[in-house]
Parts: structure tokens; sequence; C-alpha cells
């Protein structure tokens, strides 16, 4: 074969897209419960954007971006993320004009340059919120409630466990720096490359290394909780006790840290119940100094998103996901005039919302059951040119194996009850 598909890249064909359909359904579903309103962003930024707003020390602009120049001799990038998009579109458009809190999400692709594995691809599809323009802590405890209720419309919040920290602030971090930086260069030969590059630029994110070696010997390394100011120990408190009073159980990982610099206060992760350190399924968390760092005014935010190839690269293991995506009928015809008439039944029945569909290939009859069969179809509706003549069809229904006439005339109707009533 001549082409092949770049790698990490996956495509998702029939009989997969059915599971996206239903991650993305359920999402918007309750996102609409929660009063979000969905954002579109362009799928290429000015590079300058990701640099300023996710941090020129993180992994994701010193390794992992798609930058490009265009014809204009213009620095563009392949969004690795969705939040500095966001922000970049509300400080544009003026969304901080609202009154309330401005509450959105989005559903799109994303692309990132690493090590192709499991759930992890070069291009990926992300789930995401964000809040602006309220540093309330319910409001936090609002996105992780919110951030939990899908993995439960999902029906995966017992395989699920939320873990949640406090990243401090400009005022409280500083005291923190300093005394983890002093701890970390007593084992500094014993970091692994990565770690040892983070050591004077960003040695918060150390801590939360994957590397079992980097885990051992930073163990006493001291965590932001410990030198919280009085301020974020407050919200942070705040936002367990709403998370109580909404029965939604945490636990508190004083090693957890986001990869990404914009993060303060709150940050969060979804783990896959009984993983470690890299089974992280939704992560997020607060960002209050982002907004004027892209140029706008100090207006806070928080936010989260998870990745559906990582949802679903679990489905077939411990998490598994339902998704009924069968037809509700299939027409089997017999003879010409049946199948021309066949052409308009279809059509009735797709304009009332019955999802159907017809043999395209003239196969014979046993052919066609069986090409019902593989549609998963609930009903089969036979008509050969006899049963037009008298103007009916048979309706076999395809689990219980029962069959009985039907006038044609009637035939969208009743089936519309039946498909409307689970009959």
């Amino acid at each position: 074969m001549k082409f092949h598909i770049p790698r990490g890249t996956s495509d998702v064909l029939p009989g997969e897209s059915e599971f996206w359909e239903y991650v993305e359904k359920v999402s918007k579903d309750t996102f609409k419960r929660y009063n979000y309103k969905q954002i579109i962003t362009p799928i290429f930024e000015h590079t300058e954007l990701f640099q300023r707003g996710v941090g020129e020390t993180t992994d994701i602009v010193e390794k992992e971006m798609y930058t490009f120049m265009d014809r204009g001799d213009r620095s563009l990038t392949l969004r690795p993320e969705g939040t500095a998009a966001v922000v970049r579109s509300y400080v544009e458009n003026k969304l901080y004009a609202s009154p309330d809190p401005t509450k959105l999400y989005y559903i799109g692709p994303m692309f990132r340059y690493e090590r192709p594995q499991a759930g992890r691809t070069r291009q990926f599809t992300q789930v995401g919120v964000e809040v602006l323009g309220s540093s309330d802590p319910t409001v936090d405890a609002e996105v992780l409630a919110l951030a939990m209720r899908q993995f439960e419309e999902l029906g995966l919040h017992e395989k699920v466990r939320l873990e949640i920290n406090s990243v401090g602030c400009s005022v409280c971090r500083p005291t923190h720096r300093e005394k983890l930086v002093t701890h970390l260069h007593g084992v500094k030969d014993q970091l692994c490359k990565d770690c040892q590059s983070r050591l004077e630029r960003n040695p918060m994110r150390i801590l939360d290394c994957k590397n079992e070696t980097c885990r051992e010997v930073t163990k006493d390394a001291p965590t932001m909780d410990q030198h919280l100011c009085e301020d974020c120990q407050t919200h942070h408190d705040k936002v367990k006790a709403s998370l109580d009073y909404m029965e939604i159980p945490f636990v508190e990982n004083p090693r957890l840290v986001r990869g990404l610099d914009y993060y303060t206060q709150t940050a969060f992760e979804i783990m896959a119940e009984n993983s470690g350190p890299g089974g992280t399924l939704c992560g997020g968390g607060r960002y209050n100094g982002l907004v004027a760092e892209i140029g706008g005014d100090d207006v806070p935010g928080i936010g989260y998103a998870f990745s559906i190839e990582r949802i679903l690269a679990l489905r077939d293991k411990e998490l598994p996901l339902e998704a009924n995506q069968g037809l509700d009928v299939y027409l089997v015809t017999l003879g010409d005039q049946a199948k021309l008439a066949s052409v308009k039944i279809l059509e009735d029945l797709r304009r009332n919302g019955i999802k159907a569909d017809m043999d395209y290939l003239g196969r014979k009859m046993k052919a066609q059951m069986k090409a019902a069969d593989r549609t998963n179809a609930d009903y089969v509706l036979i008509i050969g040119d006899e049963e037009l003549e008298k103007g009916i069809g048979q309706l076999r229904n395809m689990k219980t194996g029962e069959q009985e006439e039907v006038s044609l005339t009637e035939i969208v109707s009743y089936l519309k009850e039946k498909v409307e009533f689970g009959g």
C-alpha cells in the first residue's frame, strides 16, 4: 500500500465511533444540566499563546508542540490543550462583559508530539470545561462535581477516584520553592534527567514525576500543603467542605501537581481505581493568573479536561461502556415494485425519527435477513410485490421472532409507537 496513517494517529471506524458518539452525547447532556455552553475554537493558534499561557518550561512547550511557519512567516501551533485557546477567545470576544461567571465546554482534537501508547496518541480528542469570572471555592466544588458526574453518567464512577490538592499561589509558593529546591539538591544525582533540568526552572513538577526512582528519593520532600498561606488554606478547606456536603468522596494527595504553569490553588485528577501515578483519566484545576497573562484583566478561572481515547482504551478492560447503536427497523424487499415503494416508506420512517435502512445490493431474502441481523435491527419489515398489492407488510420482531401483518399506510405511526415505548 502506498499511503499509511501517520504514527501516533488512528482511524476511528464504525463499531468504535459509536462509543465516541456515546461519550460526546453523555457529556453534552450533562453539561446542559449544569448550564455550560459550547465554545469552538480553531485547531491552530499563534505559537506565543501557548508559550505564555501554558508555560515555556513545561513538557508541552519544550518537547511536544506541533509548530510550523505559515506563508506569511507567522509561527502557528496546532493546539496541544484547550484552556489557553478558550481564554484567548474569552478575552478577544469580551465574554467577561457578562454579569455572571462564564461557563463553557469544548470537544475537539488536540495535538502533541510524544511517544504513542495505549490511551495516548499524537492526535487526541479532548472534552473539557472552563469557568471564568469567579474565585468562589464552591465553583471549584461544582467543577469537580461535574467531572465526577460525567464519569457516573458513563457508568464508571465505581471504578475511579478523585484526588485533590492545593498548589498555592504567588504568596505562599516562594517559601515552598526555596525549601523544596534545598531538599532536592541533596538528591540531585539520583533524579532522572528531566527532573534534574526541572530543578531550577520548575521544581514542583518533580513531585509529580512518574519515575519510581524519583518518587522514592523525593518521598520526604516538602509539599505545598505544609506551606499554604491563610487565603489558600481557607479556600482549600471550603472546597473540601462543599464536596463533603455534596457527598462526593475524594482523597487528598499532597504530591499532586498539574503539568502546566498556569495552575493555582485547587488542582485535581480523576484516577482509574487501583492505578499508580500513570492512571490519570481526567485532570484540571484553578488558574487565577492565566487571563491576565494572555492579555486580559485579572479574571479567575478553573477547568478540567479528559481525552476520549484514554477513556475508551480502558473500555475492554475494567471500565466497560455500553451504547445501543442498532437500527429500529430494516426493510427487506422482494420484487422491483416492492423495492420502489420501500424507498418512500424508508424516507417517511427516517423523517419521523426512526433509525431505518434497507438492502441496496439486490440480494435474496435470506441474505437480506442476515444483513438486518448485522445491523442489530429491532424489527424487520418484509415487503414483496404480493404484500404491496394488499397494502401490507410483514413486521418481524428480531428478538422474539414474532411476526405480524401491518398496514403500510399505518406502518410509520405503528413503528414510531413501538420505538418510543420499547415494544
